[in-house]
C-alpha cells in the first residue's frame, strides 16, 4: 500500500497566503478596468454634453417657430473626428424633426427638466454613447426642443485601454513583490522549525538535551517545542535510570556471583558428605543473598522510575498495608527467633499514595530491622493516626549517630553489614519512597537508647 503523500507546511502557508493575495489583486484588476472605463466615459460624456449644448445654443425663433440654424461649414466642423463618428438630431414637441444627420434612438427614461440623460445605443450596428437634453424654445414660443448627440466608442475604449495598460504593470510589480516577501517571510520563519528538525535528526542516544529554548520560538510552535523538550527530558531520565541500574547491578552482583561460583565449585569437588552438606548450605546462603540483592536493585529501579510527578496516587489505608507487611515478614522473624509485633489501628489510617511503593517502604524497614537484629530480639511497627507516623524500632545493635546520615546513601555499608548480609540499599530505598510521597524519614536511637528507631512522618491530607 502506498504511503499517503506528506503535506508541506511551507506549501500550505504559501498557498493559503498566495490565493487570497491573487484574489485581492484580481479584484483590483477588475476594479482598475472599471475605473479606467469610468474615467474614459466621464471625459467623453462631458464632451458630448458640451456638443449638445452648442447645438442647443443655435436654436432660433422664426415666425413663432423654432429653427436650428447651422451653416454647412459649422456642420462639417461639428461632425469632424479622426477616430469616432458623430451623430446628432434636433426636434421639438410641436414641430417634430428639425435637423439631423441620422435618426437616433429615443432616451430610455423620461426626461427631467434641465437634466441631461446619457445612455448606450446602437446605430448602424455600432455601439454608441448618446446624450439627450431638453431646452425650452426661445421667448414667445411655447415649445420644447430636444437635442440628441451620439458618438461611437473607439476613443473611450482607447482611453480605458491606455489607463489600464499603464496601471497593470504596477499591479504585476506589486504581485511579484508581495509574492517575494511572502516567500521570504515564510522561509525565514520556518528556519526555526527546520533547525529543530535538524537537531532532532542529529540526536545521539548518549546526549539527550532540550532541542531549543521556547522563548526564542514563535508562540504558535512554543507548546510543541515544550512537549518535545519534556519528552526528551523524560527519555534522558529513563536513560540515566537504566545506566545507574546497570552500574549498580554490575557493582552489587559481581561479588555474590563470584562467591556463588567458588562455592558451587567447592560442592562439585567435595566428597565428604558432611563437608558436602556444609558447602550446599553455603551455596544456599549465597543464593539467598543474591536474591536479596537482586530484589533490592529491582525495587530501587522501580522507585526511580516512579517520580512524584508520575506516581499513581490514590487513597490507601496505611494501617491495612502495615498489618499485611508484618504478617508477611512473620516467618522471617520466627526463623531468627525475633518477636515481630504491630501497634496501631486495625484500619482507617488513610493517606494519598502508591500502595505498591508503600509496601516496599514498610517491607524494607522491617527487613532491615530483622536483618541486623540478633536472635531473641524485638522488632515493633508502630502506626499513629494523627499525625500519620510510621515507626519501626528494634533493640538491636543500633546505628552510630555519626553514620545515621551515611546509611541513607546508596551502597553505604556500616560495620555490621557484612555479617548481616546487607547490601546498603534497604534504608536508601525507604528514604527515596518516602520522599516520593512527600514524607520525611528520620533515624534515632530506640527505647532506652538501645537499637534503632526509624520514623516516617507523612503530610496531612
Amino acid at each position: 500500500m502506498n504511503k499517503p503523500a506528506q503535506s508541506s507546511l511551507r506549501r500550505q502557508l504559501l498557498v493559503h497566503l498566495a490565493v487570497p493575495l491573487l484574489a485581492v489583486l484580481g479584484l483590483g484588476a477588475a476594479g482598475g478596468v472599471l475605473i479606467a472605463r469610468y474615467v474614459g466615459y466621464q471625459v467623453h460624456d462631458q464632451w458630448l454634453l458640451d456638443s449638445a449644448m452648442t447645438l442647443a445654443a443655435q436654436i432660433k425663433a422664426n415666425d413663432r417657430q423654432v429653427q436650428l440654424v447651422l451653416p454647412p461649414t459649422a456642420i462639417q466642423m461639428f461632425e469632424w473626428d479622426r477616430v469616432d463618428r458623430i451623430y446628432w438630431q434636433a426636434s421639438s414637441e410641436r414641430q417634430g424633426h428639425l435637423l439631423s444627420n441620422a435618426f437616433l434612438p429615443a432616451p430610455p427614461l423620461p426626461m427631467r427638466p434641465s437634466r441631461p440623460q446619457f445612455y448606450d445605443a446602437v446605430i448602424d450596428s455600432q455601439p454608441v454613447r448618446v446624450v439627450a437634453i431638453d431646452r425650452p424654445a426661445p421667448a414667445g414660443i411655447n415649445d420644447t426642443v430636444r437635442i440628441l448627440v451620439a458618438e461611437t466608442m473607439h476613443k473611450r475604449e482607447s482611453v480605458a485601454t491606455k489607463i489600464f495598460s499603464q496601471w497593470a504593470p504596477l499591479q504585476i510589480a506589486v504581485l511579484v513583490l508581495a509574492a517575494a516577501f511572502i516567500w521570504l517571510a515564510v522561509t525565514r520563519n520556518l528556519r526555526k522549525v527546520d533547525s529543530v528538525a535538524a537537531r532532532l535528526g542529529a540526536y545521539e542516544t548518549d546526549n539527550l538535551t532540550p532541542v531549543a529554548d521556547t522563548e526564542s520560538m514563535p508562540a504558535e510552535i512554543a507548546p510543541l517545542i515544550s512537549a518535545i523538550n519534556r519528552l526528551i527530558t523524560k527519555l534522558s531520565e529513563e536513560q540515566d535510570s537504566q545506566k545507574r541500574f546497570i552500574s549498580n547491578a554490575a557493582h552489587q552482583l559481581r561479588t555474590p556471583l563470584a562467591t556463588l561460583q567458588v562455592q558451587t565449585q567447592r560442592v562439585l569437588r567435595e566428597r565428604d558428605p558432611l563437608k558436602h552438606d556444609q558447602a550446599l548450605g553455603d551455596v544456599h546462603r549465597a543464593v539467598t543473598r543474591l536474591h536479596h540483592v537482586t530484589q533490592q536493585l529491582l525495587t530501587l529501579m522501580r522507585s526511580e522510575q516512579q517520580t512524584e510527578k508520575h506516581l499513581k496516587l490514590a487513597p490507601v489505608d496505611l494501617a491495612g498495608i502495615a498489618r499485611e507487611e508484618v504478617e508477611r515478614w512473620a516467618d522471617a522473624a520466627l526463623e531468627k527467633e525475633i518477636d515481630l509485633g504491630y501497634e496501631g489501628p486495625e484500619d482507617g489510617v488513610m493517606i494519598t499514595g502508591e500502595s505498591n511503593l508503600l509496601r516496599e517502604l514498610i517491607g524494607n524497614l522491617i527487613d532491615n530491622a530483622i536483618r541486623y537484629q540478633s536472635s531473641g530480639g524485638t522488632v515493633t511497627l508502630i502506626l499513629n493516626a494523627s499525625p500519620v507516623t510510621l515507626v519501626v524500632e528494634d533493640d538491636g545493635p543500633g546505628i552510630p549517630e555519626q553514620e545515621r546520615g551515611l546509611v541513607l546513601e546508596r551502597f553505604y555499608r556500616g560495620s555490621t553489614s557484612e555479617l548481616a548480609g546487607g547490601c546498603g540499599l534497604g534504608l536508601p530505598i525507604a528514604y527515596e519512597i518516602a520522599a516520593r510521597h512527600g514524607a520525611q524519614l528520620s533515624i534515632a536511637s530506640g527505647p532506652e537508647n538501645r537499637g534503632t528507631r526509624v520514623q516516617v512522618t507523612f503530610q496531612q491530607t
